[in-house]
């Protein structure tokens, strides 16, 4: 019995290739020479892409507020060039939720109040 416990592969599954016959107009097709002016080239794997925060973070401002009727602050990142709303935490629907229980909370706390039918002069 081995004490080592490092999962080890029983054996290794073969690949088989899939031929496909290439089809009647693939046979029959021209072959196309563009020059090289005309002709695309692979994009540079090598080059990395930057996260370049400050060059995003220009174009937006976030803003928080509270939000009454939920009950809640609301955190927004605005684009400043649109006055559009990009991102928002929480989004519409869950502070829509929230206001709608919010008000049931409070009308449960609320004492009832008589109707104008039910008060006795």
């Amino acid at each position: 019995m081995s004490t080592d416990f490092s999962i080890r592969p029983v054996g290794t599954p073969a690949a088989t290739p899939i031929v496909q016959a290439p089809s009647a107009a693939a046979n029959s097709a021209v072959a196309t020479e563009l020059p090289a002016s005309q002709s695309v080239t692979a994009a540079d794997v090598s080059a990395s892409v930057r996260n370049d925060f400050d060059a995003a973070s220009s174009y937006v401002s976030h803003q928080a507020f509270i939000d009454q009727a939920a009950a809640s602050i609301v955190y927004q990142v605005v684009d400043i060039r649109t006055n559009a709303v990009v991102a928002q935490y929480p989004d519409e629907a869950v502070l829509r939720r929230r206001a709608y229980f919010h008000t049931l909370d409070l009308s449960k706390a609320a004492p009832a109040r008589p109707l104008a039918t039910d008060v006795k002069a």
